[in-house]
């Protein structure tokens, strides 16, 4: 899933390429897709995009036109990903069962399409006046990068918290934007077990997990700053030093990075950096193994 890191890369790869740019036409292809029906989609064709932001994993298209400013809000989900073309392929694209959802295209002839492989269709789009309108964005708690985002806010956030760290950092109404695989990165560079309770969490604790949660993601950003969009996923991947990483060494400590797996996802952690050296138990069957 895209995380905030990969979205800010995207916006500001979308600003350099979209703004002052005109929309020739936005053609959902998936149903799925399109969220909102008022305004029409067809309302920001010849409108001009004047600004391209980032409200968590949301990016937020500004359009001006002769409907005033629009906000085309497109999360990405578990499976989605913005694919830029230069130029587009003529003709329109044909509905089916292929990947593409949704192709906006220029007047230029350049444009990006929305994909989103496998069967459970959670990309969403949405053309609003004001962002708020789409109740993900509404929800959303502070972003984590953000410069009035202190220790102090943090430290008042998990305050009144009473769950597993792991599940607190991934909640977008508590921290905007991270999700399963930068809390795992996170946990590891704060020496967090996954599962430590955030009522435990001491005030040391909490300021350490702080610190790396904002090195963590800065660390990410800085090294997707530039990339084309297709360069992305790559380079998540081989930034990531326990997510995704079953089986190898870890890279500060050379222990062998462990899996618990749930239902639908799984965590991946470092027990000699993070839990004592205990394993912790596949989450399906049992707690922490004690």
């Amino acid at each position: 899933m895209p995380e905030l890191p990969e979205v800010e890369a995207l916006r500001a790869f979308l600003d350099a390429h979209l703004v002052g740019k005109e929309i020739a036409r936005v053609l959902p292809v998936a149903i799925s897709v399109l969220k909102t029906y008022d305004p029409p989609l067809g309302t920001v064709e010849g409108a001009e995009v004047t600004a391209v932001g980032r409200h968590g994993k949301y990016l937020d298209l500004t359009t001006t036109g002769t409907a005033g400013d629009l906000h085309l809000l497109i999360h990405l989900a578990r499976t989605g990903w913005l694919r830029w073309q230069d130029p587009l392929p003529s003709g329109p694209p044909k509905p089916g069962r292929g990947p593409l959802a949704l192709r906006a295209a220029l007047t230029g002839g350049d444009g990006f399409d929305l994909t989103e492989f496998g069967t459970t269709k959670r990309l969403s789009v949405h053309l609003v006046h004001d962002p708020h309108e789409v109740p993900g964005v509404a929800r959303l708690g502070p972003d984590p990068l953000a410069e009035d985002f202190g220790p102090e806010e943090f430290a008042a956030l998990l305050a009144g918290e009473r769950r597993q760290i792991k599940g607190a950092l991934r909640d977008q109404r508590l921290i905007a934007g991270i999700g399963n695989a930068y809390s795992d990165e996170i946990l590891h560079a704060a020496r967090m077990s996954p599962f430590k309770p955030t009522g435990n969490l001491t005030p040391e604790e909490t300021a350490a997990l702080y610190a790396a949660m904002r090195a963590t993601l800065r660390e990410a950003v800085e090294r997707s700053r530039g990339l084309a969009a297709g360069k992305l996923k790559s380079e998540k991947k081989s930034g990531l030093r326990v997510h995704g990483r079953t089986g190898a060494p870890c890279p500060v400590c050379g222990d062998t990075v462990r899996e618990v797996s749930f239902s639908d996802s799984s965590l991946q952690y470092c027990p000699t950096c993070q839990t004592g050296g205990r394993t912790l138990a596949d989450r399906r069957l049992s707690r922490l193994l004690k």
